[in-house]
């Protein structure tokens, strides 16, 4: 069911105001307090829907929020020093962040990226001031991740003074998505679902962590990238950027998890192209992938039960992929309408899943053997397995 906002004359002008954003002086003021919207039919299934958080109202994204924290605490620590520069790998998103971030405190950003990068991303850290190099040939093992933080490397030998944020195990990148929460609280009073998108950890780990804190009883639900080596799949060529990795992030916080949803696409790209024709608000790969299981969740959880997705971006940068039918057309992205289930798997080491999979036993792959690392949850209460 869809809600409109009732038009109703204001009773004064402090009321009229009482609910605008404050004007801001910094750029970093725009970043924060982003609205939610009620996701229903027809994208759902009639009477059920799910809450959407809208991170694209931020300047550049989510990865505002981190860019910001990462930099302010590092300048508070005097690891960043006053017109040092900062270099980081990253296929996009939090290099908006840093291209914003610099701005407000003054460095000259370096952002590492690969190919794959959308030119209006790559045109947009320009037009911004960042310095955009890109390494030509994936890591034999690691992919284009590890040929990226190698070329970190080079670059901060070669620039002595420089820093980088590291945001696959900066503590800081989880810290800063506490306010996310907190904002999801004071919107919605309560929530049962949380479904966020996994990459480099952050956002699961800092959103999930502040909410269980508060709502003992909230049930995480991650959602990776088929290809992705986070949860214990091997590594395979991923179209998807911002969420899955061919490398391991010590952000991400595996205890958190109860379920975990690989998510190929050709899928995601469906679910993102039906939130734009039927309710406007959507985004790239990450929204598709996470749009996707929340809508699953709301029709296969209580009635009562209140899902919140994070939406991590818009559909800007995507014009060119996810909503371009010819890279759709050339990738074999259309006409492959999701299954109305998921596939199931007991173990993440079950079998290599190339389609939407849903697995309730969540594993850390580096833990050592024996570890009781493993998360697993049925209808019952938690229990953990090796």
């Amino acid at each position: 069911m869809n809600y409109a906002a009732p038009l109703t004359a204001p009773a004064s002008p402090a009321q009229l105001l009482a609910h605008a954003k404050r004007p801001a002086h910094s750029p970093a003021g725009l970043v924060g307090d982003t609205p939610v919207l009620w996701i229903g039919e027809p994208f759902t299934a009639a009477g059920r829907g799910f809450w959407a958080k809208l991170e694209s109202h931020n300047p550049g994204g989510i990865k505002d929020r981190s860019a910001l924290h990462m930099v302010l605490a590092a300048r508070e620590r005097g690891d960043l020093q006053p017109g040092a520069r900062i270099v980081e790998s990253t296929s996009g998103t939090l290099g908006l962040g840093l291209a914003l971030a610099g701005s407000v405190h003054g460095h000259p950003v370096t952002v590492v990226t690969d190919p794959g990068m959308e030119p209006l991303v790559a045109g947009l850290l320009t037009a911004y001031g960042a310095d955009v190099d890109v390494v030509t040939t994936p890591h034999p093992t690691g992919g284009w991740q590890q040929a990226r933080l190698g070329r970190v490397a080079e670059l901060l030998t070669a620039c002595p003074g420089a820093w980088c944020p590291d945001q696959y195990n900066n503590p800081d990148n989880v810290a800063a998505y506490a306010p996310l929460a907190h904002e999801l609280v004071a919107q919605l009073g309560w929530i049962d679902t949380l479904v966020v998108a996994v990459g480099t950890g952050g956002h699961s780990a800092g959103v999930a962590s502040v909410l269980r804190g508060i709502l003992p009883g909230l049930r995480v639900v991650g959602v990776d990238s088929t290809g992705s080596t986070i949860f214990g799949q091997p590594a395979a060529p991923r179209l998807m950027r911002g969420l899955g990795s061919s490398i391991h992030p010590r952000n991400v916080a595996y205890d958190l998890f109860d379920e975990i949803h690989w998510v190929a696409a050709p899928e995601a790209v469906w679910a993102a192209r039906q939130l734009a024709h039927h309710h406007y608000a959507t985004g790239g790969w990450s929204v598709g992938a996470v749009a996707l299981v929340a809508r699953w969740l709301t029709r296969t959880r209580p009635a009562e039960d209140r899902v919140v997705a994070v939406f991590p971006d818009g559909p800007q940068r995507y014009v060119g992929t996810v909503f371009d039918d010819s890279y759709c057309l050339a990738n074999q992205l259309l006409g492959h309408v999701p299954a109305e289930n998921p596939d199931e798997i007991d173990h993440p080491h079950d079998r290599v899943v190339s389609r939407w999979t849903r697995c309730t036993r969540v594993i850390d792959p580096l833990a050592p053997p024996g570890a009781t690392s493993a998360r697993v949850r049925r209808d019952g209460p938690m229990t953990y397995a090796p």
